[in-house]
């Protein structure tokens, strides 16, 4: 079903595949391409402000993700949409390299437009 903001909605779901392949990937220069900074994270009841350069590759050796081999969208629900802000109910599972489950994490993801840029300004999740 085709929504009144359904090109915004497509970018924000567009932003997410970029914002998951980037992760998996390690890639963190192009991580940080899906975010719009500052951006904060809510999760293990801490709440972080990221900028740009914040993420190190050091997050991927230690900590909830230090088995862990990629991740994998399992809901994207839009909850809101307008035209410069969208916000998703998701929910996401950890693998480990042999394909065993880590967790699956419900969490909230606000995707804005700015400057003409679709990027992740708001997270809040179950995860750690």
């Amino acid at each position: 079903m085709r929504t009144e903001y359904q090109a915004e909605i497509d970018a924000a779901l567009h932003c997410l595949d970029a914002f998951m392949s980037a992760f998996n990937a390690r890639d963190l220069a192009a991580f940080d391409q899906t975010f719009n900074f500052p951006s904060i994270r809510l999760a293990s009841n801490r709440l972080v402000i990221l900028n740009q350069g914040d993420h190190k590759p050091q997050m991927f050796e230690r900590g909830a993700l230090a088995d862990w081999d990629h991740s994998a969208w399992e809901r994207r629900d839009v909850i809101h949409a307008g035209p410069d802000k969208v916000h998703l109910d998701t929910r996401f599972t950890r693998y480990r390299d042999d394909g065993s489950v880590i967790g699956g994490f419900d969490s909230i993801y606000v995707v804005t437009c700015e400057d003409g840029h679709w990027g992740v300004k708001i997270r809040s999740s179950y995860a750690p």
